[in-house]
């Protein structure tokens, strides 16, 4: 069975996969995340239709991909409000996705000192990070460029312990999320 609160295990107890922290703020889209590569995952690009409903999470929240070649990972989301126990989910993780709402310019700085947090994590030193810029698709959404600068995404990368990789996406539209994939397939070890 698995340990819900006391930390995250390389591998599930109950099924032996890898395990993928999903975090970020409350409300940056991890659950629609969830869902939709989960979507994906099963059905394939062309069939994600309209976006499922979510509500925000408190707790967490897993998920089970089947990747190719029959890799197997389970996606452990933190909801955004348990940023402070998030550490006690650290030990032993294959990855992480970090997720930063791309419109809400007002916790942008929130997120960089969240994110600052999970990558001087010593349990977190030799993981692989994807860090997604997410809800692309909307209206008023900062460039990548301007996020980068924000975060001082050059700065951080050159200076973190682990491997990072930066993505666009859209959790509602599934604009990058077949790239999401494809990353985890790339990092999972089977």
């Amino acid at each position: 069975m698995l340990r819900l609160a006391s930390r995250c295990c390389w591998k599930s107890e109950m099924n032996g996969n890898d395990i993928c922290l999903v975090l970020g703020a409350t409300s940056v889209g991890k659950t629609l995340l969830l869902k939709r590569l989960q979507q994906l995952s099963l059905r394939g690009v062309g069939e994600l239709g309209e976006p499922p409903s979510t509500l925000p999470t408190v707790g967490t929240n897993l998920t089970d991909l089947t990747l190719k070649r029959k890799k197997k990972v389970t996606l452990r989301e933190l909801g955004g409000c348990m940023g402070p126990i998030w550490p006690s989910y650290f030990r032993d993780c294959s990855s992480v996705i970090f997720m930063v709402d791309s419109v809400n310019i007002s916790q942008i700085s929130s997120s960089c000192i969240q994110l600052l947090s999970v990558l001087s994590a010593e349990p977190l030193f030799s993981v692989s990070v994807l860090i997604l810029f997410n809800k692309r698709d909307m209206p008023c959404t900062m460039s990548l460029v301007e996020l980068k600068s924000l975060f001082r995404m050059d700065d951080i990368i050159a200076s973190a312990a682990q491997p990072i990789t930066t993505l666009e996406v859209s959790a509602r539209s599934g604009q990058g999320l077949q790239d999401v994939l494809s990353w985890l397939e790339s990092i999972t070890v089977k």
